[in-house]
């Protein structure tokens, strides 16, 4: 399983950006995709994540200004964010849990990349 993301760049505060990221690869399927993302000197966090049938959660942070959503034809995730600030600067990375059913059952989780994301005026 791999994923790409893409979509970061530098915006001015206020602006918006959409993230997407999508999951390569076959013999699997995806339960659960979404979105932490790590500030300079600080720990990863949880942004926001979605479960294949729809069902989300999201940081108190995002609640408001950031929504997720997926396609689970194209195994794709989408984070967009509106009225981004300041604070909202970070490498934004992406994740999907996933099963595999052959040989044997197996769970896991897989990464993308990261997307940097730089809220400056």
């Amino acid at each position: 399983v791999q994923l790409q993301a893409s979509g970061g760049g530098l915006v001015q505060p206020g602006a918006s950006l959409r993230l997407s990221c999508a999951a390569s690869g076959s013999g699997f399927s995806i339960n659960t995709m979404g979105w932490f993302r790590q500030g300079s000197g600080n720990q990863r966090e949880l942004v926001a994540t979605i479960t294949r049938d729809g069902r989300m959660n999201s940081a108190d942070s995002a609640k408001g200004r950031f929504t997720v959503a997926i396609d689970n034809a194209k195994m794709t995730v989408y984070l967009q964010m509106i009225k981004l600030k300041p604070e909202d600067t970070a490498v934004y990375y992406c994740y999907a849990d996933y099963t595999i059913y052959q040989p044997t059952v197996i769970n896991g989780r897989a990464w993308g990349q990261g997307t940097q994301v730089t809220v400056s005026s």
